[in-house]
């Protein structure tokens, strides 16, 4: 019987499941291939050692959001359409490609959607070729929204923790019960690309250290890991993401590789526990529905069935058609495995069958 619990996953490792290295390869940090196909050069990164930036007063670009107002019904100023994008992983041709066709953005990659909302539920880098201009794409679509009376916005996935402790930490030991010891060895393991490491800035790191993790709207909970993980940071939503925050500010090594291992675990809404999983986070944080990515469609699939909401009616990519529903209609899966041949998925919620 498959449980619903948070499984499949060595939480001291690093290494997440559903990612297989090639053939012949292990935990170590040097092989030549990594999960899709990548094949670092030669030549080994040697990070640099800079502090994640402290937070300024009067930086905004992804400032704590404001709460969507519920508008009197005869108001025609209502909130615009939600939609939401599951992981991206540095394959920005095919997410301009998925927002273009929404109708989110113009031929040129720039905002055209009005007054729309727009989350992204992270996982921004590693695994494919350009993890930096996806951030560079969602900091200026953010800036873009706002000026014309919608948002977009962001919330934090395990691939940002990731990154941010390669960055700070590099090689330095961590409290590791899996044989990758340091937070570059599994950047390293899970697809991550020295260009991406070598073109990262100030306020790049600035900007991600400052997202959410998690965030309520419209009776959606949108979160990045289909864990419940979430709740042992907090009982309620502006607690958790406090908590998350404040990991990060302070800096120790081993609480920041806690809060990386705890984001990647998985699969808490799949099987026949799966319901009342969803149904303990939702009571906590509040909604009706949970919106996740991080666990790919094809290998929810392998352990239980699920309702597709079709995309644009389009034929299925590698048996992914669009978001998942499923856990007794409570979750909604939305990383469609761009990685590994999928899709990217760009959906407007509530879903619509």
């Amino acid at each position: 019987m498959t449980q619903g619990a948070d499984q499949g996953f060595d939480p001291g490792s690093g290494y997440e499941p559903g990612y297989e290295p090639a053939p012949g390869y292990g935990a170590a940090p040097e092989f030549d291939r990594v999960p899709g196909d990548y094949r670092p050069p030669a030549a080994e990164y040697e990070p640099t050692r800079l502090d994640i930036p402290v937070m300024s007063e009067d930086y905004t670009p992804t400032e704590h959001d404001l709460p969507v107002l519920t508008l009197p019904a005869e108001s025609g100023d209502r909130p615009g359409p939600l939609y939401v994008v599951g992981d991206v992983h540095g394959y920005l041709a095919e997410l301009l490609g998925a927002l273009h066709k929404t109708g989110l953005v113009d031929e040129e990659g720039h905002w055209s959607a009005g007054s729309a909302r727009l989350w992204f539920l992270g996982d921004f880098t590693d695994r494919g070729p350009d993890g930096i201009g996806v951030i560079e794409l969602v900091m200026q679509l953010s800036a873009e929204a706002a000026a014309a009376g919608g948002y977009c916005r962001a919330l934090m996935g395990n691939h940002e923790l990731l990154l941010l402790g390669a960055h700070r930490f590099g090689d330095a030991p961590v409290n590791s019960t899996g044989g990758t010891a340091s937070f570059l060895a599994a950047w390293r393991l899970n697809g991550g690309q020295p260009s991406d490491m070598e073109r990262l800035e100030d306020r790049h790191l600035t900007w991600i250290s400052r997202l959410d993790a998690a965030h309520l709207t419209d009776g959606h909970l949108l979160l990045h890991s289909d864990t419940t993980a979430y709740l042992e940071y907090g009982g309620s939503i502006e607690e958790m993401n406090d908590a998350v925050t404040g990991v990060l500010q302070r800096g120790d090594a081993d609480e920041c590789w806690d809060l990386f291992r705890k984001f990647t675990r998985r699969f808490a809404f799949r099987g026949d526990d799966g319901p009342k999983a969803a149904r303990e986070l939702l009571g906590a944080y509040g909604g009706v529905r949970v919106v996740h990515g991080h666990s790919p469609i094809p290998y929810l699939l392998g352990e239980v069935g699920g309702e597709y909401v079709a995309v644009d009616g389009e034929e299925p990519a590698h048996g992914v058609r669009g978001p998942m529903v499923y856990a007794d209609n409570l979750a909604v899966a939305m990383d469609g495995g761009v990685t590994m041949d999928g899709r990217l998925l760009v959906a407007q919620l509530p879903l619509v069958g």
